[in-house]
């Protein structure tokens, strides 16, 4: 029964993260300059869904969910495995970092700590809290990938 139950916990979350992500609709003014124009696209592509399993020491992995909404809006889930059954929560809005190749999220509400990611291609590497990479043993395993979330609602089926 304990494993039905973690299991459609699990299945909630996502459904929870995709049902946040399908359901923002961003909204851009057509006066916006071009520098702003730009940013806002940078931000409509980082929208989605990633995923990571990251070390630790006292415990399996930390089993991490992000996901980016197109309203510069996120949830970020994580679990301690091994460790514990609860999920961790936080919410919050991302930014870009001033060269446009960082990813900063500041939490809502709770905690001041910002976090800070290296966008690469369709990835997002963990950096500490200087913005450097982290280099410590398991480094390689601070990584989240993104996850494609299919909309089927524009799929060319006309139903009724």
């Amino acid at each position: 029964m304990p494993i039905f139950k973690q299991i459609t916990k699990h299945f909630l979350a996502i459904f929870l993260i995709a049902f946040v992500y399908l359901g923002c609709n961003p909204v851009f003014a057509e006066t916006a300059s071009n520098g702003d124009a730009q940013h806002a696209q940078k931000n409509l592509n980082m929208s989605g869904l990633y995923l990571g399993f990251y070390p630790c020491s006292d415990c399996k992995g930390i089993r991490t969910t992000l996901a980016l909404n197109e309203n510069n809006t996120y949830v970020y889930i994580s679990l301690y495995v091994g460790k514990s059954d609860r999920e961790i929560i936080e919410k919050g809005k991302f930014t870009l970092g001033e060269n446009g190749n960082t990813l900063v999220l500041t939490p809502k509400k709770g905690s001041t700590t910002t976090q800070q990611y290296l966008i690469e291609d369709d990835m997002l590497i963990k950096l500490d809290e200087d913005g450097n990479r982290i280099t410590k043993d398991g480094a390689d395993g601070y990584i989240l990938k993104r996850k494609d979330v299919v909309n089927t609602s524009g799929s060319g089926h006309g139903g009724h």
